[in-house]
C-alpha cells in the first residue's frame, strides 16, 4: 500500500471509529488494525494519537470545505456566499452527525492537549470566515465591526439550530427546510452588517 494510501485508510478509520467510539475509546492499536496496518505503521505517519486526531479534524470537518469555498466564492455576492456558507457548513454537520454528537458529549474529559487541538481548529475555522468578511468590509459593502464576532455569530447559528433539531430532538432536516432556514439566518445576519446606504 502506498504512504499516501496507508495515511488516507487511517484517518478514513479514525473517522470511524471516533464516531462510533470517541477519541477515548478508539485505541491506536484498533485503528491500526482495522485500517490493515501495524501500530508501529500507525506512529510512523502521524506520530502520536493526538496528530492523528488533529489531521483527521483537518481533513473531515468543515474547515477544509470552507477554505475551497471561499476561494471560488470570489466573485459571489456578500448574501448568496453567507447562504452557500450556512448551507454547506449545515450539511457537513449533517455527514458528521456521530462524530458531532460523540465529541459533544466527552470533550470535557480529553486531555488538554487534545482540548487545544480542537480549540485550534475551530479558532481557524472562525479566522478563515473572519477574513471572508473582512474582504467585504475592505469593499465597503459591509460595515465596520469584529470580523471575528461576526464568524463566530454566524457559525453559532447553524450550528445551535443543528444542535437543538439533529442532536436533541433527534430530527432530520429536509433540504428544502433547511435552504428555507439558512435563508432567513442570513436575511437577518445581512440586515445587521450591510452598510446603512447599502440597505435602501
Amino acid at each position: 500500500m502506498k504512504k499516501n494510501n496507508i495515511k488516507e485508510k487511517l484517518l478514513e478509520t479514525t473517522l470511524r471509529l471516533i464516531s462510533v467510539k470517541g477519541y477515548l475509546g478508539a485505541t491506536t492499536r484498533e485503528i491500526a488494525h482495522q485500517a490493515g496496518v501495524s501500530e508501529l505503521t500507525l506512529f510512523r505517519n502521524f506520530g502520536s494519537k493526538e496528530k492523528l486526531f488533529e489531521a483527521m479534524l483537518r481533513r473531515y470537518t468543515f474547515l477544509p470545505k470552507l477554505m475551497k469555498l471561499l476561494s471560488d466564492l470570489n466573485q459571489i455576492s456578500y448574501n448568496k456566499s453567507l447562504e452557500i456558507i450556512g448551507m454547506r457548513f449545515f450539511e457537513t454537520l449533517q455527514e458528521n452527525k456521530s462524530l458531532v454528537k460523540i465529541m459533544f458529549s466527552e470533550i470535557n474529559f480529553y486531555p488538554e492537549k487534545v482540548r487545544s487541538i480542537y480549540n485550534k481548529l475551530i479558532q481557524d475555522l472562525v479566522q478563515t470566515l473572519a477574513d471572508h468578511f473582512g474582504k467585504f468590509q475592505e469593499e465597503g459593502i459591509i460595515r465596520q465591526f469584529s470580523a471575528e464576532i461576526a464568524a463566530r455569530a454566524f457559525l453559532g447559528m447553524v450550528f445551535f439550530y443543528f444542535r437543538t433539531e439533529e442532536m436533541i430532538e433527534e430530527c432530520t432536516i429536509s433540504k428544502q427546510k433547511l435552504k428555507k432556514t439558512i435563508n432567513e439566518f442570513v436575511r437577518i445576519f445581512v440586515q445587521g452588517t450591510l452598510k446603512n446606504e447599502c440597505s435602501k
